[in-house]
């Protein structure tokens, strides 16, 4: 553990030997008050210094990165919201290639692939391992089209899970009963299956 700043000052004064700085005296409570002082002072500097750093930011120093963008990056943590950030504060002239793109979406937090057509000036945007709609999509929608060049037509592909792919998890009618799973829930369970291209 540091030093508090009531030690240090003491350390810096108990040489000159003019002052009592024993415990419970009163030189050594004026020094407990300001060391209190410049405690606090120090703790809210290692603070300020922590978020003004992307990489170490972990609260109002990623909210004022974020008000200089057009939206939220989706994402929960404080770690993600780190990488979703850095990924937005990389795009420039030279983003626009597929991987380039793609790495934005991650980085963003977006379960999402944008590939390439064979019509020129046409992506998909495919969510792998999510079948569904993926929760919050209007969110996702927005963002993916601020991220993607704008002359681009998107379409969205969504999956569902095939009989084939509930039987293979639920062989019988009782495992999927037994599963307790409504028959929305059958249709977008994901246990290891992914989208098939």
């Amino acid at each position: 553990m540091t030093q508090s700043y009531e030690e240090h000052l003491a350390a810096l004064l108990r040489p000159l030997g003019v002052y009592d700085l024993r415990p419970g005296t009163i030189n050594r409570g004026e020094l407990a008050a300001y060391g209190r002082a410049l405690d606090g002072a120090g703790e809210e500097l290692d603070h300020t210094a922590r978020e003004m750093s992307l990489t170490t930011a972990k609260d109002f120093g990623l909210e004022r990165i974020e008000a200089l963008l057009p939206y939220r990056p989706v994402c929960h943590t404080a770690r993600q919201r780190r990488e979703a950030l850095a990924a937005l504060l990389r795009i420039g002239g030279d983003s626009f290639t597929p991987e380039a793109i793609n790495d934005t979406l991650l980085g963003c937090g977006i379960n999402a692939r944008a590939e390439e057509t064979e019509r020129p000036g046409y992506v998909n945007v495919r969510f792998p391992n999510v079948a569904g709609i993926p929760e919050g999509f209007d969110r996702l929608r927005a963002i993916i089209e601020e991220i993607l060049p704008s002359h681009l037509d998107i379409t969205y592909v969504f999956w569902y899970n095939t009989w084939a792919m509930a039987a293979a998890r639920h062989p019988t009618w009782g495992d999927g009963v037994g599963s307790g799973l409504s028959w929305y829930g059958l249709a977008i369970e994901n246990d290891g299956f992914e989208e098939e291209s």
